[in-house]
């Protein structure tokens, strides 16, 4: 019997889809324009404190699947974008104050805010200072007693960006936990939330680590994924260890573990202020969320969906001219199931399998590459013309695996082409099909992919790949579970 029920369960276990990734549920909200890094998402010579303004960037928001808010700031260089008493204003005080807009229209929608309590001076407040740490503590009792009755005001985010790695040093922890204690007087019961960087260089093994993330008393840590900074040439594989590691140090910690994925990139060079955050490829994001969901995040939060990505659908359209619609649309082709991102999907998990196994065939082999391109799995194409003949096992579906690295000079074809060959060798043309890719590729790298139908009845298929550019593929998956 219990034999029975151990297949039964191991039976069930093969029946059920493997989860997909968690959604982005949450977004930060920069109020403030502050150097080349907002062109797009905030632009320096754009009335940023209207109301109207920000209201409707709270209903896009609501419409992408946002239910948390998160200010970056709700001060700068000693304005205050709330109705201070302790500050001017840097709004026109016959207008409504952009922080009382945006929590009064995410009131209505039924969302949830954090608060920030920055900046006590501008962006590089150092808590090191007294004079800073006072300012903010005094921005947020104005705040709780401007909003602590909202049915919006769900907690507190605190800027204390400081690097994690390779440990969170003593300072920070005294720090973070000040203030924790002011909320805990000022808001009962309201959350508390950082988000730190420092992922690609914290120590995770040393036991100093996991000390010190245990000292703090904040009910939130969303870790910052560094995949838009791109603090390592390669960030995606370590990425996902790195998930994994956290989330066994955060088991015992009663810390809530999320995660903040970044979906941007550089217009430039890589983290500096003279350089736009311009949105990433869907592709580089999908491959973000599967790492944070695979390694046991609760949430994802993201800095930032406003600004970056934008469905140009109201009357305050930010983000990159574009790209910035093109990424939010194939963000609703990824929530939708589009099966390019479910197989990708699966093959980062392990799930996918090709009906056509070949051990000897590098392409047919089920070793899959990691967006790396000195992964062995990955095989090089040289620009020109190229032709696979692959046998199809009378499936009806062909998954094309390829490596995108525009910083190596890697790109997808521009075109593949499928030929149906039948028993008697004919060959006859089926279809010619675009490769898109995605032109924001100067810093990163990412797995891509196409689907193909196969013609009924066709035993074999020639698939012919034109490019201008090396190609780098790992796979020709033949099957796939979705015809």
């Amino acid at each position: 019997m219990k034999r029975l029920l151990l297949l039964l369960s191991l039976f069930a276990a093969l029946q059920c889809p493997a989860q997909r990734p968690l959604p982005i549920t949450g977004s930060w909200i920069n109020l403030f324009y502050q150097d080349v890094r907002n062109k797009y998402s905030n632009p320096e010579h754009l009335d940023n404190t209207s109301p109207e303004f920000w209201r409707a960037k709270v209903e896009q928001m609501r419409r992408f699947g946002i239910e948390y808010i998160v200010f970056m700031a709700v001060a700068n260089e000693g304005l205050a974008d709330y109705p201070s008493r302790i500050m001017p204003h840097a709004y026109r005080d016959d207008n409504e104050s952009p922080v009382s807009a945006i929590i009064d229209e995410a009131e209505k929608h039924g969302m949830k805010v954090f608060l920030s309590i920055g900046w006590a001076e501008n962006q590089d407040d150092n808590l090191k200072r007294p004079e800073i740490l006072n300012r903010q503590l005094a921005i947020m009792e104005e705040l709780a007693d401007i909003y602590g009755n909202s049915k919006a005001f769900y907690g507190w985010y605190l800027p204390v960006e400081d690097c994690l790695g390779p440990v969170l040093p003593e300072s920070s922890v005294t720090a973070i936990n000040r203030l924790v204690e002011k909320v805990r007087v000022l808001t009962p019961g309201k959350k508390t939330m950082i988000s730190p960087y420092g992922f690609f260089c914290s120590d995770f093994d040393n036991p100093k680590f996991a000390e010190q993330i245990g000292k703090l008393k904040v009910d939130i840590i969303a870790y910052q994924d560094e995949a838009g900074c791109v603090r390592e040439e390669y960030p995606l594989p370590r990425l996902r260890e790195n998930w994994k590691k956290i989330s066994k140090i955060h088991e015992n910690s009663g810390i809530e573990l999320w995660a903040n994925c970044e979906l941007f990139t550089w217009e430039k060079g890589t983290n500096s202020r003279s350089s736009a955050l311009i949105p990433a490829s869907m592709y580089r994001i999908a491959g973000q969320l599967q790492a944070a969901t695979d390694g046991g995040v609760k949430k994802i939060i993201s800095f930032m969906t406003c600004g970056i990505i934008d469905d140009g659908t109201d009357n305050f359209v930010l983000g990159q001219p574009v790209l910035s619609k093109v990424v939010a649309d194939e963000y609703g082709k990824w929530k939708k199931g589009d099966e390019k991102y479910l197989l990708l999907e699966k093959s980062l998990s392990g799930l996918l399998k090709n009906n056509v196994y070949d051990a000897a065939n590098p392409l047919f082999d089920n070793v899959f590459g990691d967006e790396n391109p000195n992964n062995k799995a990955w095989q090089k194409i040289p620009a020109g013309y190229k032709e696979f003949i692959v046998r199809t096992d009378k499936s009806r579906k062909l998954y094309l695996r390829f490596l995108n690295c525009g910083k190596k000079n890697i790109s997808v074809p521009y075109k593949v082409s499928l030929s149906a060959v039948n028993a008697d060798g004919a060959k006859t043309l089926c279809s010619v099909h675009n490769v898109e890719s995605f032109p924001n590729n100067l810093h990163d790298t990412w797995i891509d992919g196409i689907v193909l139908d196969i013609p009924e009845n066709t035993p074999r298929v020639i698939i012919g790949i034109f490019a201008d550019t090396t190609v780098m593929i790992d796979e020709i998956v033949v099957g796939t579970g979705i015809q």
